[in-house]
């Protein structure tokens, strides 16, 4: 085991090329969560529920809605991912801009 205090650091570094790739991915990840979650719930919409026991209809609603909204919280996060990381590369860009200027 390493009992160094100060472990080495990652000697790869953040640039805004891996920023915009890796919100390349989210994106295209969080557009493929929306696609689903449409699929989804339109096929639950073309298929009604055929009970006549309450507690039938309601859990049957229940496990729809939670399915739904899993798929829905996905996108969400993918998509806020690749804003974010969108944002970090062009932060980035502006550092390495102000920098080459002031030099």
């Amino acid at each position: 085991m390493n009992n160094d205090p100060n472990p080495t650091q990652p000697t790869e570094t953040t640039t805004p090329l891996r920023c915009v790739l890796g919100a390349a991915v989210a994106g295209g990840l969080g557009y493929a969560a929306y696609s689903l979650m449409i699929a989804i719930a339109t096929n639950f919409a073309k298929k009604p529920i055929h009970s006549d026991n309450q507690l039938v209809v309601n859990l049957t609603s229940a496990v729809r809605t939670l399915v739904v909204g899993i798929v829905a919280l996905g996108s969400g996060i993918f998509s806020l991912v690749a804003i974010g990381l969108l944002a970090l590369g062009i932060q980035l860009l502006i550092q390495q801009w102000t920098k080459s200027q002031n030099n």
